[in-house]
């Protein structure tokens, strides 16, 4: 028995696993060097680009953090005046209207956003890949041609600056990021529960709306609040549609001119008076926040939601 086991051929299996593992022993020390000078390359670049998210957040806080409090984000802003000039008032009515507008550019662009988004993950047809080319094409467009399309479209065509242009525009820069962000959670959805459901006889439409979307809802949210954050802190596409004057008026009307803090901020750097300008960074800091905390509420209830679903 044993000379025939001895009389067999080697077996090519071993003989290759041996070589691997020499030309790996042989390689190790480079390969652990070559990883461990991309690891540090990879820290260097992220403490580049740190510096100057860091720099701009700390002059904010710096700047604009003693002007935080409740009589500045509720009051309305003061016109200066000889007697006053140092009085800036609040920026009450720039939240009012910021709020309003994205609001609205929210009601408008998630509906869209969603069910293109569940269209372009359901197939690979003719109109699903134009549909997604433009998807792309409007992701990467620049915000102030939307801005230039709601001005005449809309403010020509009303002959009035309104935050209704705005929330078209808003909401156009919105279902694009919606729509890319629910065709992911959508693909992510394992296919057997939908052959699984389609099993049972319930029809596509009931699938999508109690298999499918269920089951994407925190890839869904989350695009839903990245997208709304981006149109927070949008500034060129409201610029040219809100109106040319800054308010100091309660509006909540988004058929007439609004003043959102994008505006306010660009009015107060740009202003004559030393307490506008002053006062800029702390609207800054106020819409910096606003996008902060919208980020972070995305990332913490996706990850809820997900740990809630798998628990």
């Amino acid at each position: 028995m044993s000379s025939t086991i001895n009389g067999l051929p080697p077996d090519p299996i071993l003989e290759r696993r041996e070589l691997i593992q020499l030309r790996a022993s042989q390689t190790i020390a480079r390969r652990t060097m070559v990883s461990r000078v991309v690891t540090g390359l990879l820290w260097v670049g992220l403490v580049i680009a740190l510096i100057p998210l860091g720099s701009v957040v700390l002059a904010l806080i710096d700047k604009g953090v003693r002007f935080l409090g409740w009589s500045f984000l509720t009051a309305l802003p003061q016109l200066p005046s000889l007697a006053s000039l140092n009085d800036i008032g609040g920026i009450g009515n720039a939240v009012a209207a910021t709020l309003v507008i994205d609001a609205l550019a929210g009601l408008v662009a998630v509906p869209i956003g969603v069910v293109v988004g569940l269209y372009l993950s359901q197939g690979s047809s003719r109109p699903a890949n134009f549909l997604r080319t433009v998807v792309e094409i409007m992701t990467g467009m620049p915000s102030i041609l939307l801005g230039v399309f709601a001005y005449e479209y809309f403010v020509v065509t009303m002959k009035s600056y309104s935050g209704i242009a705005a929330v078209i525009a808003l909401s156009m820069l919105m279902v694009p990021v919606i729509a890319k962000a629910a065709e992911l959670a959508f693909m992510a959805v394992p296919s057997s529960l939908r052959e699984a459901a389609l099993a049972l006889g319930a029809r596509e439409s009931r699938v999508a709306r109690q298999v499918v979307f269920p089951s994407a809802l925190p890839g869904v949210l989350t695009g839903v609040l990245l997208a709304l954050a981006r149109a927070v802190g949008e500034t060129a596409p409201v610029l040219l549609v809100v109106g040319p004057t800054i308010s100091n008026l309660w509006n909540w009307n988004p058929l007439k001119p609004m003043t959102p803090m994008p505006m306010l901020i660009f009015g107060y750097a740009n202003s004559q008076y030393p307490s506008q300008r002053a006062a800029a960074w702390g609207v800054a800091l106020t819409l910096v926040a606003l996008v902060v905390i919208l980020t972070t509420s995305s990332r913490l209830i996706s990850a809820r939601m997900r740990r809630e679903r798998h628990s």
